[in-house]
């Protein structure tokens, strides 16, 4: 089987800002999403992107090695077999294919793959569980 995915548009980021430019062929799949306050923003680790990086299978989260070495499934390493970025972001302004977000960890010209809206009650989950070596904010 091969997955074949394309980029909808590509992420600016100059200095403090953070401008997600949709390309005009996937513009109009904007409508409605100026009414939400947060979006999870997909993206392709293309400056990470060599056949090595993705055979690593394990890592020492936030390369740090006082953290136990863990599968990189249970982990947000951009080394991993699919290399796809999640942020959660918060939605500024829509001006034409232009979104306004908060600054996010994404390098200038990263390929975005998709957006979805941040829902509540479907994307947050009430006492879910993660391991000690987790800290919270990080």
């Amino acid at each position: 089987m091969k997955i074949q995915i394309q980029p909808v548009g590509r992420i600016s980021n100059k200095g403090e800002s953070t401008i997600i430019e949709i390309y005009p062929e996937y513009s109009k799949a904007l409508l409605g999403l100026e009414a939400f306050s947060h979006i999870m923003v997909f993206c392709w680790f293309h400056k990470n992107d060599r056949p090595e990086k993705r055979k690593t299978l394990q890592v020492h989260p936030m390369k740090n090695k006082n953290k136990p070495r863990t599968g990189v499934f249970a982990t947000r390493s951009p080394q991993r077999p699919n290399l796809i970025a999640i942020f959660m972001c918060v939605l500024k302004e829509i001006r034409e294919n232009r979104i306004s977000v908060e600054k996010i960890d994404a390098f200038d010209g990263t390929p975005v793959i998709d957006i979805k809206p941040y829902i509540p009650h479907n994307d947050s989950v009430p006492n879910a569980r993660i391991p000690k070596w987790v800290k919270e904010g990080e």
